[in-house]
């Protein structure tokens, strides 16, 4: 999808691309069998998985390790790429394409929510609650991974 909008020096009209916003989501996992979810504090409201924008200049990968530490005031260690969702309807405000990260804590007693969240949890993976955006998929990913390595 493209559009034309005016150089603002010149007038001349500009060729410009309508692209999925980059995010980042990240599972940080704390065994045994436990993930670590905030409650959002803006639209859409609910529990999800910490994560948010990748910033300009930013990679992905620090994307996620600055995100969980606002979000839940952990420093993570990231362990893998779980995988890239992409689905143009799953952020409700607008298409965006998450890279979604597997993390440890370095310290799990430092679990405070922060910046976008109301409150940081840790949930057992067999007794979540609601999730938004596609974070129920992207959390059933992450199980089938994990009972592919061995890991319950």
């Amino acid at each position: 999808m493209s559009y034309y909008k005016p150089c603002p020096s010149c007038r001349e009209p500009i060729l410009f691309y309508k692209n999925p916003v980059p995010t980042v989501d990240i599972v940080v996992f704390v065994h045994p069998g436990k993930i670590v979810l905030i409650e959002r504090k803006n639209y859409p409201e609910g529990w999800a998985l910490p994560g948010g924008f990748v910033d300009y200049g930013e990679s992905a990968e620090h994307a996620a390790t600055r995100e969980a530490r606002e979000e839940t005031g952990l420093d993570v260690v990231l362990t893998g790429l779980l995988g890239v969702y992409s689905h143009p309807d799953r952020d409700p405000r607008f298409h965006t394409l998450s890279s979604v990260y597997m993390a440890h804590p370095l310290n799990k007693d430092n679990l405070k929510a922060g910046d976008d969240a109301s409150e940081a949890r840790l949930f057992s993976l067999h007794d979540l609650p609601d999730l938004v955006f596609d974070h129920n998929k992207i959390i059933n990913d992450f199980m089938v991974f994990q009972n592919k390595l061995g890991y319950k």
